[in-house]
């Protein structure tokens, strides 16, 4: 399934929010973490935010915020039928790209420590740097 990146705007922050939500609250509720809608709003004006598309259909949402050392992933989310469909790997290796582009060396996260999609990042050269009882942070480093 192809997919690509395209900026996304005020009008897809609903989506972007309402998909961010059903993939994180059952995680919030595991570590007893409380989910702020403004928390999201407010981010959504500082990061960079992506819609993954493929034609018109949007299949998730990407956030990115960045400093001298890395690309930062804040968010990466997919539809439920968007899974497990290698689209995933294309998003990241697209951000690798973005990274390199950049002059950055490498690309960081953090990812609850049961989710799954910890498996997906390891499969594609992330490794874990810190892990507290709820996270991992996990860093993939680049070569230019």
């Amino acid at each position: 399934m192809p997919a690509s990146l395209i900026p996304a705007t005020d009008q897809h922050r609903t989506f972007a929010r309402d998909l961010t939500r059903r993939a994180m609250l059952p995680y919030y509720r595991e570590f007893d973490l409380l989910w702020l809608e403004e928390a999201f709003d407010q981010a959504w004006g500082w990061r960079e935010q992506w819609l993954i598309v493929d034609g018109d259909e949007q299949l998730g949402f990407c956030s990115l915020s960045q400093d001298s050392q890395a690309l930062y992933i804040r968010e990466l989310h997919l539809i439920p039928a968007a899974r497990n469909r290698g689209i995933g790997s294309v998003v990241l290796e697209q951000l690798a790209q973005w990274a390199r582009q950049r002059r950055l060396p490498r690309l960081r996260l953090t990812v609850f420590n049961s989710n799954p999609a910890r498996h997906l990042y390891v499969r594609q050269g992330f490794i874990a740097v810190g892990e507290d009882e709820c996270f991992v942070r996990m860093q993939r480093d680049l070569v230019p």
